[in-house]
């Protein structure tokens, strides 16, 4: 019978990850009992994609406010330090804020507007219209930004993140000063001493600062390298990536990533004799039409995943040929003619008319962002994801 299934993509239950635990062997035990279990066998060119969060749990990659506390005063001293771009986010940002205010004396609290980075908004972009501000040019104190707008609470989580983050700060008897900008210099007015929260735009920003005068320059990135009396670290990305663990610890991303992936594999081809590609993931990068949130507040989708991951997907848009090259024919006729052009595509349609309208990013990418919203965020246990069928088409 002909195979009308493409991609299948499946959400995988295993046990609760703890500090210790060979992740490795609980991934793969986890594949083959799903495959036992729901029977479907293992293919080459099969992907296994586990969520950073389980790995960071068996790694036992940790940290508490003390820590991130000893490191931004190590940096910082007694200086004033500018706190500038964070994101506004209970869970991914506001521990790291409690352990920096811990390690200083004076905060300037600078925010991007009318949205943090990834698109969590303070306020409306019509409202900055009704008000006559330009946000790329006006900076604002918090008095000015009360006045013009008044009290706006996030659209998801109900929290007034001015009012939060400030209360953080001030719950260590540390001096906060507010500010609103989206030049990364007008902080520089306040201290020379800042420490960038943003993710993407992180090396712009530093690059700027130390441009125009900043002297002790870090960012998020840059604390939690090296472990603090016995914390967990990143030597990559610091506190990028983490997640609130406990009201005074954070879990980290991953660290050394790819010796995991590739022994899943290995374990993988010689208990099933298959090629299966594995990759880890954090965010997904895709955007949310109502909140206007973009999703990806990790520094990249995946940490490390096998080479077999590695490029961007090589398609032609079948309605096109249908269109246009093969407009004339119908049925088993157009079937032929298209599987026969797929057959014979070139390996690098950059700028070909029959690839337009498809998807030229990363693979590690895509499959981040289907995996990401396969397992969700909540409780529905499946760390793991297994997927097939990803790289067929439709010819096979």
């Amino acid at each position: 019978m002909e195979r009308v299934v493409g991609t299948v993509v499946r959400g995988l239950r295993c046990p609760i990850i703890n500090q210790g635990d060979s992740i490795e062997e609980i991934v793969v035990d986890s594949v083959l009992k799903a495959s036992e279990a729901e029977g479907f066998n293992i293919h080459d060119k099969d992907i296994v994609t586990v969520t950073e969060s389980i790995v960071a749990r068996a790694q036992g990659n940790y940290a508490t406010i003390d820590h991130i506390a000893k490191d931004v005063s190590s940096k910082y001293g007694e200086e004033t330090v500018g706190v500038i771009f964070p994101i506004l986010s209970r869970n991914r940002f506001a521990i790291c804020l409690r352990g920096i205010a811990k390690g200083a004396k004076k905060i300037v609290l600078m925010l991007s507007y009318p949205s943090d980075e990834v698109g969590n908004h303070l306020v409306d972009l019509d409202m900055l219209d009704e008000k006559g501000v330009n946000p790329w040019t006006d900076v604002l104190t918090e008095q000015q930004f009360r006045e013009l707008f008044g009290y706006k609470k996030h659209t998801f989580t109900g929290i007034d993140y001015i009012d939060y983050y400030k209360s953080l700060i001030e719950e260590y008897g540390v001096e906060c000063e507010v500010i609103f900008s989206n030049n990364p210099k007008t902080i520089l007015e306040y201290t020379k001493n800042v420490l960038t929260c943003d993710i993407h735009t992180r090396f712009r920003t530093k690059k700027i600062l130390k441009a125009n005068g900043g002297e002790k320059v870090y960012g998020l990135d840059d604390i939690l390298t090296a472990s603090i009396d016995g914390s967990g670290c990143n030597e990559a990305y610091g506190l990028l990536g983490s997640n609130k663990s406990t009201e005074n610890s954070v879990k980290l991303f991953p660290r050394n990533c790819q010796p995991i992936v590739d022994n899943i594999q290995r374990m993988l081809k010689e208990k099933t004799g298959k090629q299966v590609e594995v990759m880890i993931y954090g965010d997904g990068a895709f955007k949310d039409p109502v909140g206007k949130i973009w999703e990806l507040a990790d520094p990249v989708v995946s940490p490390a995943y096998t080479a077999g991951l590695d490029g961007t997907p090589n398609e032609v848009k079948l309605k096109y040929l249908a269109d246009n090259n093969f407009a004339d024919l119908r049925g088993e006729e157009l079937k032929q003619a298209i599987s026969q052009y797929i057959n014979k595509k070139d390996a690098n349609l950059v700028g070909a008319m029959e690839a337009q309208g498809t998807t030229p990013r990363r693979l590690t990418d895509l499959i981040g962002s289907l995996s990401d919203l396969t397992s969700g965020s909540g409780d529905k246990g499946t760390p793991v994801i297994f997927i097939q069928g990803y790289f067929d088409n439709y010819t096979k």
